[in-house]
C-alpha cells in the first residue's frame, strides 16, 4: 500500500481530550472527516503521555498501531476530538 504525503496537509487542528478538555496535540489533518487516527509524523506538538495517554486525567485516548507501514494513533471512539 502506499504512505501516507510526506509533504502533508498544512491545516492545523488541535486535538483535546473529551473527559477533561485538555490540549493533547498540534496535527496536520487533510480532509474534513471525522478523526480516526494520527500519523505520528503529521503531529506538531504533543503534550500527551506516550501519545496514549491525557497528561492531566490520565484517560487512554488511543492505541499504537502500524497503517501503511507507519505509526499511528488509533483514536478510540469519542475520547478525544477536534477544535
Amino acid at each position: 500500500m502506499s504512505k501516507p504525503n510526506k509533504t502533508g496537509p498544512t491545516r492545523t487542528v488541535d486535538i483535546i481530550c473529551s473527559k477533561c478538555k485538555t490540549l493533547l496535540f498540534v496535527y496536520r489533518k487533510g480532509g474534513k472527516g471525522a478523526l480516526i487516527k494520527c500519523f505520528i509524523e503529521r503531529i506538531n506538538a504533543s503534550y500527551a503521555v506516550a501519545y496514549t495517554k491525557c497528561p492531566n486525567c490520565d484517560n487512554e485516548f488511543g492505541r499504537m498501531a502500524m497503517i501503511r507501514g507507519v505509526p499511528a494513533v488509533k483514536i478510540i471512539g469519542n475520547k478525544a476530538r477536534m477544535d
